[in-house]
């Protein structure tokens, strides 16, 4: 029987009984109202309010410039699309690094004016007394390891992470840390498929793959990746399932053409 069947809307709790039961969590981004409506009739678990706005949405470079004030605006577009999804708003960089204090009044900020379900931090043991408080004030808390985008300019490249034993090391520790700071799952991002499949079978929570193999509890796409809308973003662990840049292109060429030629709108497409 579906862990679906006697829970309408997906909680974290949803989340963990899930993990328990094997059954593989489905999480994608999406950042306004229409999307929001689509991905919800369509039976996914979790819609994330990526920081990835700032690139999809916003044409930025980096996830790095997107602000609290935006954040909490594609959230309260998306929140009022759903039904049945769990919401996960990421704090975006700069609203919860300096210290637990600031963390804590962002988290409340997007809670109360977005009506979001919980929220995603980038980092392991260095974020992980801010983890504590904002669960501590009843905020649910998913963390995200591996490689963390907000710190681009600190590694420099987008490559895959935790290659190294060292590295391996720290992400397994901060895996366990963020699940003892009350974590409800974490996001594994770009890291090798082994390391996601121990960390995975070390936690009693779930976790989240992207780029991070199959062994994780559930998988995460952004929307315009996986809709195959983003036409020069091709790595090796996206899978599109559509071709829209290629199909909005046609479309409106056709329509373009048939406005030029007079042929759009005809007689029964007028009053």
């Amino acid at each position: 029987m579906s862990v679906h069947s006697d829970v309408r809307k997906v909680t974290t709790n949803t989340l963990l009984k899930m993990k328990a039961a094997g059954e593989k969590i489905s999480m994608l981004t999406a950042y306004d109202y229409s999307f929001a409506r689509i991905f919800d009739s369509a039976g996914l678990d979790v819609i994330l309010v990526g920081d990835s706005a700032s690139n999809v949405m916003a044409g930025h470079e980096t996830t790095v410039p997107i602000t609290l004030e935006q954040m909490i605006y594609h959230a309260q577009c998306v929140v009022r699309g759903i039904d049945r999804c769990l919401v996960v708003v990421d704090l975006p960089f700069g609203s919860y690094q300096s210290n637990s204090d600031v963390a804590l009044a962002s988290a409340i900020r997007i809670m109360k004016e977005s009506g979001a379900h919980s929220l995603k931090l980038e980092g392991g043991e260095e974020i992980a007394e801010s983890v504590r408080r904002i669960v501590n004030a009843g905020i649910p808390v998913m963390g995200h390891l591996g490689l963390t985008p907000q710190s681009i300019y600190k590694f420099g490249t987008y490559t895959v992470r935790a290659r190294e034993d060292a590295e391996a090391e720290k992400l397994k520790k901060d895996a366990l840390l963020l699940q003892d700071a009350g974590c409800f799952a974490i996001v594994l991002e770009k890291i090798p498929a082994q390391l996601a499949k121990e960390v995975s079978e070390s936690l009693h929570i779930p976790t989240i793959g992207i780029g991070a193999g199959k062994h994780c509890d559930g998988q995460v796409l952004v929307m315009h990746d996986m809709l195959g809308i983003n036409n020069d973003f091709n790595p090796r662990f996206l899978r599109k399932y559509l071709n829209l840049h290629d199909q909005i292109v046609e479309a409106v060429g056709k329509y373009v053409n048939d406005v030029r030629a007079s042929d759009f709108p005809n007689e029964q497409e007028q009053y």
